[in-house]
C-alpha cells in the first residue's frame, strides 16, 4: 500500500509540473518574452536568371507577371509578410499546450486515485 501512495504522489507532482511548465511557457510566449517555437518558416523568393527573363518575353507571360505582382503588392499591403507563419506557429503551440495540459491533468488524476486507495 505505501508504494501505491508514493507512486500516486510522484504522478500527482509530475502532472502538476507538466501543467506548470506549459502555463509558464505559454505566458512567456504570449507576453513576447520568448519566441514561439518555429515550425513554419517563410522562404525567400528567388530572383529569375537573365536566361529565364529572356524566355519570359512573351506578351501573355508579361501580362500574367504584371497582374501577379500587382496582386502580390496589394496582399502585402493588407497583411505583413510573416503574418501567416506566425499565426500557424501560434496555433501549433496552442494545440501542443492543450494536449500537454490534458496529459498533465490525466497523470495528476491517476496520482490522486492512487493516493486515495487504502
Amino acid at each position: 500500500m505505501p508504494s501505491k501512495k508514493i507512486t500516486g504522489w510522484v504522478l500527482l507532482i509530475a502532472g502538476l509540473a507538466i501543467m506548470f511548465w506549459v502555463f509558464y511557457s505559454s505566458y512567456n510566449i504570449f507576453t513576447a518574452k520568448t519566441e514561439v517555437p518555429e515550425l513554419f518558416k517563410v522562404s525567400e523568393k528567388e530572383e529569375l536568371s537573365s536566361a529565364q527573363k529572356e524566355r519570359a518575353q512573351d506578351l501573355q507571360t508579361q501580362i500574367e507577371g504584371a497582374m501577379g505582382e500587382m496582386i502580390g503588392e496589394q496582399l502585402r499591403g493588407l497583411l505583413p509578410a510573416d503574418f501567416l507563419p506566425k499565426l500557424l506557429n501560434l496555433s501549433a503551440w496552442s494545440i501542443f499546450a492543450g494536449i500537454s495540459i490534458f496529459t498533465g491533468t490525466q497523470i495528476s488524476g491517476l496520482g490522486i486515485r492512487l493516493i486515495k486507495i487504502e
